[in-house]
């Protein structure tokens, strides 16, 4: 099986923690060149010293918000004359959590603009170079409520959704070209979103975070939270020559909690 991502050029947003940054050491781990992507420009320098180089790849950095889409843009433009990217990896956190009756309305404008939007752009700006090598992975990071909306996190919910319809619908487009789109669905994941997830169901609830966290993990069948670097074995797989057939599909990486088939 070739797994093997020599010489293949890796964009990986959110990648200064949790699962970003996961992904983006498996993917050097396997010889990809990575180009980390955050806000935290601190975070990113730590993130980047930790990624492998087993054929001497020379990893790079850029601090960007995702709430400036003008400065994403002119950062994209620089980097792909520079580099064609082959695996483009769409991480962005999460919206905060909240029923969807109080949400404010701006909310959904927000999240939409730093989740569909941005991932719109970063997509337009490696798909001609994707095209021209006629092989490419796009690979976005979504959750389970693509399945089923989960309670308590209408704005994430609706996102979300609306994420996943646009990656099945470039995947249909971009399938000829040799380029492949899917979406992960992680489930309960020992990362600080779900720490402040935890924090804001316990809240509502009004019970300590440890008792809420431990009704999430008996939620899941493995009976425990996933780990960053269990998604980034998948994503890793997906990225890899050896994905080549597979197009167009959600996959969850949840212990089993997902109740539907």
């Amino acid at each position: 099986m070739e797994l093997s991502l020599q010489h293949k050029t890796a964009l990986v947003c959110g990648s200064s923690q949790g699962i970003g940054k996961a992904i983006a050491q498996e993917l050097s781990s396997l010889g990809a060149t990575c180009i980390l992507l955050s806000r935290n420009a601190e975070a990113l320098h730590q993130a980047i010293s930790e990624l492998a180089t087993p054929h001497g790849q020379r990893h790079e950095f850029h601090a960007v918000d995702f709430t400036d889409v003008d400065a994403l843009k002119k950062l994209l433009e620089q980097l792909t004359q520079i580099h064609d990217v082959d695996i483009l990896i769409n991480n962005t956190g999460g919206p905060s959590a909240g029923p969807i009756t109080t949400a404010d309305p701006m909310a959904f404008q927000a999240a939409f603009s730093q989740h569909l939007v941005c991932n719109h752009i970063l997509a337009q700006a490696v798909i001609p170079s994707m095209k021209r090598n006629g092989w490419g992975r796009i690979i976005n990071v979504i959750s389970t409520s693509v399945r089923i909306p989960l309670d308590n996190l209408g704005v994430s919910n609706t996102i979300r959704g609306a994420v996943a319809s646009w990656a099945k619908t470039m995947s249909n487009e971009l399938a000829s070209f040799g380029i492949t789109v899917n979406s992960l669905l992680p489930g309960f994941i020992s990362t600080p979103r779900l720490e402040a997830v935890a924090e804001s169901f316990a809240a509502r609830e009004n019970i300590e975070k440890s008792a809420m966290q431990e009704r999430m993990r008996n939620s899941v069948p493995a009976k425990r939270f996933g780990t960053p670097s269990e998604i980034a074995a998948v994503a890793a797989f997906v990225a890899s020559p050896a994905a080549s057939y597979l197009n167009g599909i959600c996959i969850p990486v949840d212990g089993g909690r997902t109740g539907s088939i």
